[in-house]
């Protein structure tokens, strides 16, 4: 069983994650946000739980549905709306969207590498791969974890990288998210094997299926597989069962999706289930748990309203960073901050 300390913050992350896309769901309805607004309502316990398992200066490489994972990393919510506000502070100062910003620390400072979604269709896994190998000619004991979708692993990018993984056993952990639909296509429509994680068996990878609403199994999934591959044993494909609560985004009204199967995951949610969970074990009790979403609630409006009081891009600084020898821009793109449960 994990320590006190990783389960609240397995709970706090995953409540701060649902609260930040609440937010965000009310900014997008009033107009705030720029493009679409991609939910990860009801499988936010995977991206939190895979995250945290990973050592502090390892590499990550989310999808636009793993807010839950740059939260768990330390990538302050603030900077998370005014990336989806296209605010000029924005990690990209205002010139891309959602989840799309990357972060490239130096190597000895101990932080994240942040690499941003380039595709939902696979094309991460090969340039994760590619960032893991740079860290092997530098001596660098890293290891890399990202996520694809399953209508993702049907991609020939997807294949590619997995194959190019494995055969240069590179310490790389694949989340393969079965949340039962691609956009509106059924995973029965999107592959002929029984569960998502036999994709590896083509490649020789390692791999295992987990239920991907139990946040205490996915992580000790992720952990087991980080391992093996800071142990020099290669890649892992770890599939997780869960479900997207909501449509392809807020624009899309899932009215392909039965009834039955909402109300049937529903009971499943990530969130209640560790909860409860928490307090059958007396590591925390209701009030504990109040306290915690309380926190959550407001430090998710504070940080929303600091993002919309940001300005927008300065139209003369639109060539600024983007060609070599024009001047940069002054400042870090991505605030880091630690989890309130390592500063007791």
């Amino acid at each position: 069983m994990l320590d006190r300390t990783t389960l609240l913050e397995l709970y706090y992350y995953a409540r701060l994650t649902r609260d930040v896309e609440e937010r965000l769901a009310i900014l997008y309805r009033t107009n705030q946000v720029v493009g679409g607004l991609y939910r990860s309502l009801g499988q936010e316990g995977e991206s939190v739980a895979s995250a945290l398992a990973l050592e502090p200066s390892d590499i990550i490489g989310p999808l636009i549905r793993n807010l839950g994972s740059l939260l768990a990393r330390g990538v302050r919510p603030r900077d998370i709306f005014a990336q989806y506000m296209a605010r000029g502070a924005s990690p990209s100062r205002g010139r891309d969207l959602n989840l799309h910003f990357s972060h490239i620390p130096p190597a000895a400072s101990g932080e994240p590498t942040i690499i941003g979604p380039i595709s939902m269709l696979g094309d991460l896994i090969p340039v994760v791969a590619g960032a893991l190998l740079g860290g092997r000619m530098q001596q660098r004991r890293l290891v890399a974890l990202t996520y694809i979708g399953d209508g993702g692993t049907s991609t020939g990018a997807f294949h590619e990288g997995m194959n190019f993984a494995a055969v240069q056993r590179l310490p790389l952990v694949v989340i393969a998210e079965d949340n039962k639909f691609a956009y509106s296509t059924p995973i029965a429509r999107q592959m002929a094997i029984e569960r998502i994680d036999q994709r590896a068996e083509a490649y020789g990878v390692a791999h295992e299926m987990v239920d991907g609403n139990d946040m205490i199994a996915v992580y000790e999934a992720t952990k087991r597989a980080v391992d093996r591959g800071r142990r020099g044993e290669g890649a892992t494909l770890i599939g997780v069962d869960t479900m997207r609560m909501r449509g392809h985004a807020e624009h899309d009204d899932m009215r392909y999706v039965p009834k039955a199967m909402l109300e049937q995951w529903t009971t499943r949610d990530p969130i209640a289930k560790l909860r409860t969970l928490l307090v059958e074990l007396s590591l925390a009790t209701d009030t504990d748990l109040h306290e915690i979403d309380r926190r959550t609630r407001s430090f998710a409006e504070a940080e929303a309203n600091d993002a919309l009081a940001q300005p927008r891009p300065d139209p003369a600084d639109v060539t600024r960073d983007l060609y070599a020898g024009t001047h940069p821009f002054p400042g870090r793109r991505v605030e880091l901050v630690r989890s309130p449960f390592r500063e007791l």
